[in-house]
């Protein structure tokens, strides 16, 4: 009787554990936006193909032609920690569109669904109405009253140029400029390659940014834990080895996300809430 009882517990022992194994129920994830593989059933901040496995930080990965991918492990000098992930566009090689839907907010992954997009991060500020606090211009229709004096404003003229710029050594002037597209947010956080001056509070949250670096590069960068300061990230963005020129944070927080679909190279992002803008690429 011992030898059948102990036969039949190691039978139902191994049965269990062969249905979780074939479910995929305990799924490879990480905290903090570490780079991981995603299961079928389970979530995690980036993804990556099995055969890949997880990235090397501080390693450029070619998605696209023109579309470049890294992850970083910043550290700020309060010991905030969080890894960042970055995407680099050749503008070359893109076109940039900004989406803007106050009464059909979706969530980034729900608009990555909708666009097909290469890349897409959320955009600028909006009040409880959806309605943009700033300009936003899509598909050649305007939205909003610009920001005067501070703030910056990433845009694609009609002849396709793309730009990034301060909205105070820049102001835009509706008269003289037909702009394509346009998303306007605060603060700048770089500008002629130093760290700007602005009031924020010390606060940290989930960041998201645009930025072009020194060589015209265009880049999205996100940091989806809750680990840095507005006055933190800046910091680390001036310092970083990413040569970066202008940088200007977009609404972060909960309005935080970023979608990656280039080959091998799968970023997955979400925003907690829902988002009436969004920054849209795609390769030409």
């Amino acid at each position: 009787m011992p030898i059948k009882y102990s036969l039949k517990v190691y039978l139902t022992l191994c049965l269990l554990v062969c249905s979780l194994v074939g479910c995929d129920l305990l799924p490879a994830t990480s905290s903090g936006g570490t780079p991981t593989t995603t299961s079928s059933t389970g979530s995690a901040t980036t993804r990556q193909p099995p055969d890949q496995g997880t990235p090397q930080l501080n390693t450029w990965y070619s998605a696209k032609p023109g579309v470049e991918i890294r992850y970083e492990d910043w550290k700020s000098p309060g010991n905030n920690e969080d890894t960042v992930t970055i995407v680099r566009f050749d503008l070359r090689h893109i076109t940039l569109r900004v989406v803007y839907r106050p009464t059909q907010p979706l969530s980034m992954g729900e608009w990555m669904q909708q666009e097909h997009a290469t890349a897409i991060i959320n955009g600028g500020y909006f009040d409880d109405q959806n309605n943009a606090t700033g300009l936003v211009v899509s598909d050649g229709q305007s939205f909003g009253p610009s920001y005067t004096g501070f703030g910056g404003m990433l845009s694609v003229n009609s002849n396709g140029h793309i730009s990034l710029r301060s909205l105070s050594q820049q102001p835009y002037d509706p008269s003289n400029e037909q702009l394509r597209q346009a998303t306007q947010s605060s603060p700048m956080l770089v500008s002629g390659g130093k760290a700007t001056q602005f009031n924020a509070n010390a606060a940290g949250s989930r960041r998201s940014v645009v930025a072009m670096d020194k060589q015209g590069r265009l880049l999205f960068i996100a940091s989806p834990g809750t680990a840095f300061s507005l006055g933190e990230l800046e910091d680390l963005l001036s310092s970083s080895d990413l040569s970066i020129d202008r940088a200007l944070n977009l609404d972060g927080g909960a309005s935080t996300g970023l979608y990656v679909n280039a080959g091998k190279q799968q970023v997955a992002i979400d925003s907690f809430t829902n988002l009436p803008i969004a920054i849209i690429v795609k390769a030409k």
